[in-house]
């Protein structure tokens, strides 16, 4: 291909969607991967599309909630362009009401969410009788049903980002470092944070920890769900999603122990329709966790032309509609007007 305009380094979801938006603005792209395609974070199999609760506004929760009303059509297009399946499917969660008070939190979210979510999407109290089997276990016999949430199988759908950037006359390589042309997005994990917490002299963030699983039981068009600090993601391929932990401190960044064997235990007893369910397979990654504990957006300070997209933490891959939109903006055209506060590189240091 001809000298990049954009270099993209890092084919996780940020910089495969980021990479995507610009190429379909009509910039040529090349993205920069060492190792493959989802190798960090966003390999994971939850793909758990989740809003903030709708209460304490402010910008974090406003802009998710952007991206995850663009996921559909951003998801169709990259689909459409790519011609593979990216698992998305906007089929909502169930939470568990736990007692009375929990109840009066649940229904009083429910008129913030009316107002807050644009009556694009709906939180409700509904009785757990009517989940259908695959409801999970209440003390009370309700649950919050969110129409926000979505699920999306993460591999398959950087694997779709990735063949639509090519499809766009971008390239992807894979196992190279370079060459590194053009205006340059680093979206390179929690590897690319400490690496820009050395060049900046301070931390501006870390890597987590977190461990998951996959259980092969079909409820391929049933709501996820999060309850006992576990999300429980039923996906299309006839499998569910089990995770996560959160781990600050670790020394084998791809190992899985007996904490995961707890996070499939709560599931199980969460969602007794998994009582059986075999476990086929057993992950662990690290996830990009900015101080700011938002995305960090923005200019590389002291590189002029490079840009950091990083920080994705837990809700990176339903943030990356969004983050593509404004870091096209901000690297195409020099329009950083849509980066919230707190988001960019600045309000980290």
């Amino acid at each position: 291909m001809a000298m990049a305009d954009v270099t993209v380094m890092g084919a996780g979801v940020f910089g495969l969607a980021t990479a995507y938006e610009c190429a379909r603005r009509g910039a040529r792209v090349r993205v920069v991967e060492w190792y493959h395609v989802a190798a960090g974070a966003s390999g994971t199999p939850v793909g758990a599309l989740s809003p903030h609760v709708p209460e304490r506004w402010n910008p974090k929760k406003a802009f998710q909630l952007d991206s995850l009303l663009m996921a559909q059509d951003f998801w169709d297009g990259v689909e459409a362009q790519s011609g593979m399946s990216t698992g998305y499917a906007r089929l909502g969660r169930y939470q568990p009401i736990a007692d009375d008070a929990a109840l009066a939190r649940a229904e009083a979210r429910a008129g913030e969410a009316a107002a807050l979510w644009q009556r694009r999407a709906d939180w409700r109290v509904v009785p757990a009788k009517a989940a259908g089997p695959f409801a999970p276990a209440s003390p009370t016999g309700l649950l919050i049903h969110d129409t926000l949430s979505a699920r999306i199988a993460p591999r398959a759908a950087c694997a779709a980002l990735a063949r639509a950037v090519e499809a766009l006359g971008g390239a992807v390589a894979t196992g190279a470092e370079g060459p590194v042309e053009g205006k340059v997005i680093w979206a390179t994990g929690y590897q690319g944070l400490a690496a820009l917490s050395a060049d900046l002299g301070r931390a501006l963030g870390s890597g987590v920890k977190g461990q998951a699983a996959v259980l092969a039981h079909a409820a391929r068009d049933a709501p996820q769900i999060y309850a006992d600090g576990v999300l429980i993601v039923p996906h299309g391929d006839g499998t569910v999603a089990v995770g996560s932990t959160t781990e600050r401190e670790f020394e084998v960044p791809h190992s899985t122990d007996a904490r995961l064997d707890d996070v499939i235990a709560r599931a199980r007893a969460v969602c007794p329709a998994l009582a059986a369910a075999e476990v086929i397979e057993r992950w662990a990654g690290v996830r990009p966790r900015a101080r700011s504990i938002a995305p960090m957006l923005g200019g590389w300070p002291g590189r002029p032309g490079h840009f950091i997209a990083n920080g994705g933490f837990k809700i990176g891959i339903g943030m990356a509609p969004k983050v593509a939109a404004v870091m096209a903006d901000l690297v195409l055209d020099g329009r950083d007007g849509a980066i919230p506060e707190g988001f960019r590189v600045a309000d980290n240091l």
